[in-house]
């Protein structure tokens, strides 16, 4: 079994299906097989013609097979793991309801902000929420500056920008990702009442697993690199 094998067996089973699904969506685009044009958000589509699974295929597809998409790959595999493995541990019913709540919010943002495909935007909700979540969790930029893991967000937005990419699709990420650490983090603990609460149906998907006692405690090493 090789060490790529192994990696990615080792995935826990949310950020295991999302990355094959995506790999698999954007590949087959790449290769013709299937067309961009047949799996974007378009609403007037989704809504007058039934086309109903583009509201789950744009999430799936991250542009042509490049560094670009390497890119989003590893941010999507790396903090989609570490969400599930770290906050969300042993709690996999959750962890699928935060993308649902997630991706149902970018969808019904997309039409006014005219974007096509939202699985960017999802990813970087997950770095959002990640980074809120690792407060106290020390990063650094290319070796350049160092900053803690709240920042991670705003350093990739002025990264992106400073590539020429359009900040609209990070920021919707950002927005989404907030609504989401405000609503189960912050508003529970000023009122004492959950906002959020995840449906049985995905509680009867995902077993909750017994907590285990002696968990390791968060990593407060070392700076990790980003890039």
């Amino acid at each position: 079994m090789t060490s790529i094998e192994e990696w990615y067996k080792q995935m826990p089973v949310i950020t295991r299906s999302y990355l094959t699904l995506s790999f698999l969506t954007t590949a087959c685009c790449a290769l013709e097989v299937i067309s961009p044009f047949s799996v974007y958000f378009n609403a007037r589509l989704i809504f007058r013609k039934l086309q109903l699974w583009r509201l789950f295929t744009n999430f799936f597809f991250f542009g042509n097979m490049g560094l670009d998409f390497l890119f989003h790959m590893f941010f999507l595999a790396r903090y989609c793991r570490l969400l599930e493995e770290g906050s969300f541990r042993g709690r996999t019913a959750d962890f699928f309801f935060m993308l649902v709540f997630g991706g149902s919010l970018l969808t019904c943002c997309a039409p006014f902000v005219n974007i096509q495909f939202l699985g960017s935007s999802l990813t970087f909700m997950m770095v959002y929420v990640w980074g809120r979540r690792n407060q106290y969790v020390n990063m650094s930029f290319l070796g350049l500056f160092n900053f803690t893991a709240p920042y991670l967000p705003w350093v990739l937005l002025l990264f992106s920008v400073m590539l020429g990419s359009s900040p609209v699709v990070d920021l919707l990420g950002t927005g989404v990702g907030h609504a989401y650490y405000f609503l189960e983090d912050v508003y529970p603990q000023i009122t004492g009442r959950r906002f959020l609460k995840t449906p049985s149906v995905f509680l009867a998907m995902f077993p909750r697993e017994e907590p285990i006692a002696t968990q390791p405690a968060p990593f407060r090493g070392p700076a990790r690199v980003v890039g």
